[in-house]
């Protein structure tokens, strides 16, 4: 089953970074669904819910910090209902730099329902699995149940050791 075309959700991934980066609830409200979940690597707390919630979160970075993205690349495929942005994110109140990638999750009419952020920084190698806080890997597709397997078979024979 199709979702929009790649062009609209192209759009809708770069309206999301607008809409952060003016702390509008008109944008986001625009392309997120209402009760969109925003994943976030362990440490960084839990899942964002809602778009009153992601408002806040990137409201008060905006706020506190001069926060701002941008995007270089976007991918989308319209088959899957999946979308893929690769950002860079300026933080000057803390002269910091972050770049990473995010994945987004349509629904049949166009809007994210699901943000998971992957930060291109060093993995915590004091983890033994670096994943996202709060995500039910086990509960999605058959590739994500292949890599689950994978990653609680290397998991066991660690702690095994």
């Amino acid at each position: 089953m199709a979702f929009r075309d790649r062009d609209a959700m192209i759009a809708a991934i770069r309206l999301y970074f607008e809409g952060c980066n003016e702390v509008s609830e008109e944008k986001l409200r625009r392309c997120l669904t209402a009760d969109a979940v925003h994943f976030l690597p362990a440490g960084m707390g839990p899942p964002i819910h809602g778009v009153e919630a992601v408002l806040a979160r990137w409201g008060a970075d905006v706020r506190a910090n001069g926060s701002s993205w941008t995007v270089q690349e976007v991918f989308a495929d319209t088959e899957a209902g999946i979308g893929v942005a690769e950002w860079t994110g300026l933080k000057p109140g803390l002269g910091k730099v972050l770049r990473g990638a995010e994945l987004y999750r349509f629904t049949e009419d166009g809007l994210i329902d699901e943000i998971r952020i992957y930060y291109a920084s060093p993995r915590d190698d004091g983890r033994a699995v670096n994943e996202l806080d709060g995500f039910a890997y086990a509960d999605r597709s058959l590739v994500d149940a292949l890599v689950g397997g994978l990653v609680g078979g290397l998991v066991g024979r660690v702690v095994s050791r």
